[in-house]
Formats: C-alpha cells, structure tokens, sequence
C-alpha cells in the first residue's frame, strides 16, 4: 500500500473534522426548526378561531396587537438578556417559559387567561427563534448562507406541512384546547436534544454586543439594503397576519368549510416550502440574487389577496390551489429574506439581528390595526384587499432602492 506521508494524513483528517462538525450542528440545527415549528404550527390556524370564542372576530385583532407590541420591546432588550446569560442559558429560560404558556392555554377557561398565555406564547417563540438565528449564524459563512439558512428553513417548513392535518384532526374529535397541550408536548424532545447538545451549542458562544441599540437602528435606517429587506420582511408578516388569522375565519364561517377539509388545504398550501426554498437558496448564492425573486414573491402574494377578496367559490380544490400559489410567493420572500440579510451582518451584529426580528411582530400589529379599521365598516373580506394594496404602496419603492447581492 503507498504509504501517505503523516503531515498530508494530518491535512486530511484536520479537512474532514469541521465538515463533519458543521453536518453535526447543522443536523441538530434542522431538528431544532422542526420540532419548533411543530410546536408553533399546530396551533396556528385554529387559535384565532379560538380566541374568537371568547371575544368576537373583530376583538381577535387586539390580542395580535397586544402580543405583539410586547413581543417588539421583548426582542430589543433580549440582547441584555443573552449578555448576562449567554445565549444558551438564556435558550433554556425561554424554552421552558414556552412550554409553560402552551401549557396555560390548554387549561385557559376565561378570555383574561387566553390574553395573557397568548401573549407570553407569542413573545417566547419570538425570542427562542432568535437564539437559532445566533446559534446557525456562527455556523454558516456569507458563501453558503443562502443553502444553509434554507435547508434550516425547509426542516421548519417540515413541520408546517403535516400540522394542519394534525390540528384539524385534534379540534373536531376533542377541541382545541388539546392542540395547545400537544405542542407543550412537542417541547419535551426539543429540550433534551437542547441538553444533550450542549458541547456542541456553548462552542457556538458570541462575543457580547458593542454595539448601543439606537446606533444599530440608527445605522440600519441608513443602509438602504437592511432598511429594504427590514421593510420586505414587515410586510410579508402583513398578508401572514390577513392569511393565517382572517383567511381560516373567512373560509371556516363565511364560506363553511369544514376544519377537516381545511386541513387538506392548508397542507397542500404549505408544500412550495419543501420544494421552492432550497433551489431558491441556490439561485440567489450563485446566479441571480435575492431582488428578482422577493419582487416575484411580491407579486403572487397580491395577485392571491385579490383572489381572497373576490371569490366566493365552495370548491375546496380551488381554494388549495390558490394556497398553493400563495405559499410559492411566501417561500420566494423568505428565502431571500433570510438569505439577503444574513449576508449582510454576523453574529457580532446581534442588535441589528434583534431589530431585524421585530419586523415580524411590527408587520401583525400594523395589520392588525389595518383589520380593526376595516371591520369597523365593512365584511371581513375587505381586510384581504386593504392588505395588497398596502403591501403594493410601501413595498415596491424599497425594492427598487435595494442593490443586489450579485
């Protein structure tokens, strides 16, 4: 046998190492979206329905609001938190809070009690999906972000697809307190892998921020890329909000679908995740760039609010099929968001990473307010249409602003 000299054996096992600890965390990673988002689906699209038991559709809006607000002061003061802690400490704080909450609104009797379990709920999930974001992005390089961070995001998207079918099942045969306490559930195998991947999660510790909040925004404001795909990223939580909290309603009461047949959509809607985000990662690191495919994502999402609006069709397959179109937007938007803004900041950006997350909450609040308006004179319908062309006004000047990656 050739004998290989001992310092190219060396070379060789010192490659090897890292990749195969990368493929490691990125494993434990992807079991960390999954089960995340698990626990966060199941309950998705029928707590609005359930909240509405307790208070009126149009009241539903004020829990968004509400939990949101808290959920935006939450993220820009959990830097302190993670400082004092470390994000993993701080990890295990949020994991059990989350727990605990899910736990509150299977046992909820009262709308007091549903407000504030929905709230703390809200908030930890917030904030537990940004200790990911940290643990991943000391683990991935601007060169590979955008198949990194997608591969991260079709393990979450896993989740989402079969969810639906789970939780529909769950509220016709025993209610829908029983889903909140299947995602509590949920919990459980995620924190041993939590406490297992110990070594593993601590080696991914981050230097404390040096950078003041209000500098971060600040400079985050000035950048044209950061401000634009903060702005895409509000407005994609915008149509989330009319698409998750008022489409179920719409489809459930307005229409009368049943939740059985409901789950057979809203699974269906959720497959372009599993198929779009990876080769959409791909495309945006080697060929193309993100601009070209959040305007395409853009503009699926409108063209399918104005179908929201106007039809009226009690054919289940169609409404599938324009879910299904709709979630091929959605996919296209959060692959380049994740994509484009994780090329442009690092770990030691953690403020700007916590301001970049408040886009979400700050996207349902301002839909939340624009559905309390609507509501107030006219069908709950017209929230789908008021959403596109607030999306059309504020998104598209951005955009255009917004210098490519390649």
């Amino acid at each position: 046998m050739k004998n290989i000299p001992h310092s190219d054996q060396t070379g060789n096992l010192n490659k090897d190492f890292p990749r195969k600890t990368q493929q490691k965390k990125l494993i434990i990673f992807g079991l960390f979206a999954f089960l995340l988002a698990l626990a966060d689906a199941l309950p998705a699209y029928i707590r609005s329905s359930y909240m509405e038991s307790f208070v009126g559709v149009s009241a539903v809006s004020w829990f968004y609001i509400a939990a949101n607000l808290v959920a935006i002061i939450s993220i820009l003061t959990f830097p302190k938190i993670i400082n004092r802690l470390s994000n993993y400490l701080s990890a295990g704080v949020v994991i059990s809070v989350f727990f605990f909450s899910l736990i509150g609104l299977s046992l909820s009797s009262s709308a007091l009690s549903v407000f504030i379990f929905f709230i703390i709920m809200q908030v930890s999930s917030y904030l537990l999906w940004i200790n990911l974001d940290i643990f991943l992005e000391s683990n991935s390089d601007d060169q590979t972000t955008g198949r990194t961070r997608t591969i991260y995001l079709t393990f979450m998207n896993l989740a989402w697809v079969f969810a639906p079918t789970i939780s529909a099942w769950l509220v016709e045969s025993k209610g829908y307190e029983i889903t909140f306490f299947i995602s509590a559930l949920v919990m459980i195998p995620f924190l041993i892998i939590f406490l297992f991947a110990r070594k593993e999660l601590k080696n991914t510790a981050i230097d404390a921020p040096k950078t003041p909040l209000r500098v971060a925004l600040k400079e985050t404001i000035q950048n044209k890329n950061l401000l634009a795909i903060y702005v895409a990223a509000g407005q994609l939580s915008i149509f989330l909000n009319a698409a998750v909290v008022f489409l179920p309603i719409h489809l459930n009461q307005n229409l009368g679908f049943s939740w059985s047949e409901l789950s057979i959509a809203f699974s269906i809607m959720l497959i372009p995740f599993l198929l779009i985000e990876i080769p959409a990662g791909i495309l945006a690191d080697k060929y193309i760039g993100e601009k070209e495919l959040l305007t395409l994502g853009f503009l699926i999402i409108i063209a399918c609010l104005a179908v929201f609006f106007t039809s009226t069709s009690n054919n289940i397959w169609f409404w599938a099929t324009i879910l299904f179109i709709s979630r091929i937007g959605v996919a296209l938007i959060e692959a380049m968001r994740e994509s484009y803004f994780f090329k442009n900041v690092n770990t030691h950006d953690i403020e700007k990473i916590n301001i970049f997350r408040t886009a979400a909450p700050l996207g349902y609040v301002i839909a939340s307010f624009i559905s309390l308006i609507i509501l107030l004179f006219l069908p709950l319908e017209y929230v789908f249409i008021a959403v596109a062309l607030f999306i059309c006004l504020f998104t598209f000047p951005v955009l255009i602003r917004m210098k490519d990656s390649l």
